[in-house]
């Protein structure tokens, strides 16, 4: 993947150790998916990948815990999905999604990062064809047999088993989330964090210098309050 992918990574790994901003965006996904399918995780696929997703990230227990509390109060927020489609410089198509308890504030901060760094908004539906959107579950490193365990996990939505020096990625297509959650947990699989993701249907490369000049606008996105992800189509 070269160099860019790597100054990519490292920089993304850097901006995401903020915990002040992680933290706060971990409990909101938590909040919204216990809201939305009930608090206990062993009947809510998403609500249990939301919270595997913050234990890998090192949240604390109390802080998850107050998040799921939130979600059962008569008072609690109504957190809306929120999805915006836009393009950056040199041809880079970025996807991000958003929870807001205010549209009207999210919509205007998006596009001014955009308008500001040499991007723009585009009509939502633009890349829908450029996109595939799949469920995606990072998990520990797999010692067993892989072939054992594709063939396993084939029958429930499986897509792609990949395996990297540090971890297992699997995924499915969107609507097999619950059924390869389900089928993981049942397999004793340690999960790292999981989700639902955009994935380019045809990745590009990007130098390093370009890469470097749509840094500032995906630094902005991703600092946002209200933005839970930002994908692209880099390769």
């Amino acid at each position: 993947m070269g160099r860019a992918f790597e100054y990519r990574r490292a920089s993304k790994e850097a901006r995401w150790d903020k915990m002040s901003k992680l933290f706060p965006k971990l409990a909101r996904a938590i909040q919204v998916a216990a809201k939305e399918g009930g608090a206990d995780p062993d009947m809510n696929a998403k609500l249990r990948s939301a919270i595997a997703t913050a234990k890998a990230s090192n949240m604390p227990k109390d802080n998850i815990e107050a998040a799921i509390k939130r979600a059962q109060g008569k008072d609690s927020a109504d957190i809306k999905h929120l999805h915006y489609e836009g393009k950056a410089m040199h041809g880079v198509l970025i996807i991000t999604e958003c929870m807001s308890d205010n549209p009207t504030r999210t919509v205007a901060n998006v596009k001014a990062i955009f308008a500001k760094n040499g991007g723009e908004v585009l009509q939502n539906g633009a890349l829908s064809f450029l996109f595939s959107r799949k469920s995606v579950f990072y998990l520990e490193k797999f010692e067993g047999n892989l072939e054992d365990l594709e063939l396993d996990l084939i029958d429930f939505g499986l897509e792609n088993l990949e395996q990297t020096e540090d971890e297992l990625i699997i995924s499915g297509d969107y609507s097999a989330f619950k059924e390869l959650s389900d089928a993981i947990l049942s397999k004793n699989l340690r999960l790292k964090k999981a989700g639902l993701e955009y994935v380019p249907n045809e990745p590009k490369e990007f130098s390093e210098e370009q890469i470097n000049d749509i840094e500032k606008l995906l630094d902005k996105l991703e600092d946002d309050d209200d933005v839970q992800a930002v994908w692209t189509n880099i390769a």
